[in-house]
């Protein structure tokens, strides 16, 4: 599949309760990942603009939950980041707590796309959000960033480790590289799959 011909993007809204969230009205994709994972940057390449989303050197930085409307047909949804060890106690709860409450109020949302480094691997945060997802009724989708820091074989072989440790299929592991522009295709397809939207 070729990347999808991004006509339109615009910023919706942000809120932190159900109610200040948009109405549903388009199937829903969110994307959410450890602060400095490079979240940022590969929503920004997968809509094809630069700066969409900003790109924060502060962990724990972004503390909404921001909504953007794609070709008038997908709601993409940028969440806060997790895992930030400089942020206090009360604020990491109240993530949780914020997070749970976007999870159960979205009826229109068909997927997250846990977004995590190659190079680190699935961690304790990363393996809490991708269990509680289907307790949701919400499909995980497993996209990993910095691809291009490994040679191929090297690539394909901690794909396989990565699988293994989760009891997931190698094919159910997306690889992607904002920088270099790859996976991205194949992370649309997904995502398209299980929203059912028409870009």
């Amino acid at each position: 599949m070729s990347l999808p011909h991004i006509k339109t993007v615009e910023f919706i809204k942000s809120g932190t309760r159900p109610d200040h969230f948009p109405e549903e009205e388009f199937p829903e994709v969110a994307f959410a990942g450890r602060s400095n994972v490079g979240k940022s940057s590969l929503i920004n390449a997968l809509v094809q603009r630069n700066g969409l989303v900003k790109v924060s050197g502060t962990p724990g930085h972004t503390q909404l939950v921001n909504f953007f409307m794609v070709n008038n047909a997908l709601s993409v949804v940028d969440l806060p980041g997790y895992g930030f060890a400089r942020v206090p106690e009360p604020v990491r709860r109240y993530w949780g707590k914020m997070i749970e409450g976007y999870f159960g109020s979205r009826t229109t949302l068909r997927a997250v796309v846990v977004i995590m480094d190659l190079r680190r691997g699935i961690e304790d945060d990363d393996m809490q959000l991708i269990e509680a997802l289907p307790h949701f009724g919400i499909q995980p989708i497993l996209a990993f960033t910095k691809g291009d820091k490994f040679k191929r074989n090297a690539r394909k072989n901690r794909v396989h480790e990565l699988a293994e440790e989760i009891g997931a299929r190698p094919q159910d592991i997306i690889v992607t590289s904002a920088s270099k522009k790859f996976g991205l295709d194949v992370l649309w397809k997904r995502i398209i799959d299980l929203t059912g939207a028409e870009l």
